[in-house]
């Protein structure tokens, strides 16, 4: 059985930070992506940025520059730097496992406000 399970959200004024984490349990032997999605009320979800077991790192348009992926896929440990925040990134957020296997879990999402 594996958990997912995000937080570091909240409320926060236009150009603020944050960061969320991301925390997986149970059996994460192999966990080949670690990604964030963000969906708004409203649309649909999209993807903001995943890390690679090997590293690589890529980054929806609108994050660039401004969102910082990191993690430790061996540890299941994921971290999402915000900075610059804009309303627009107002989204629950989350986070997102693919395991070697093939299968795929999500967390329950955190709730990111940006507004002043």
């Amino acid at each position: 059985q594996v958990h997912v399970v995000e937080s570091g959200g909240g409320l926060v004024q236009p150009g603020g930070s944050l960061r969320l984490s991301c925390a997986v349990s149970g059996t994460i032997s192999s966990i080949n992506v670690m990604g964030w999605y963000r969906q708004a009320p409203g649309k649909r979800r999209e993807l903001v940025a995943f890390i690679t077991k090997g590293g690589y790192t890529n980054y929806a348009d609108s994050v660039k520059g401004r969102f910082i992926i990191s993690g430790d896929n061996a540890e299941g440990t994921a971290y999402l730097q915000m900075n610059s925040l804009k309303a627009e990134d107002t989204a629950v957020y989350f986070c997102d496992i693919h395991m070697g296997s093939g299968n795929e879990y999500w967390g329950q999402g955190t709730q990111v406000t940006v507004s002043s």
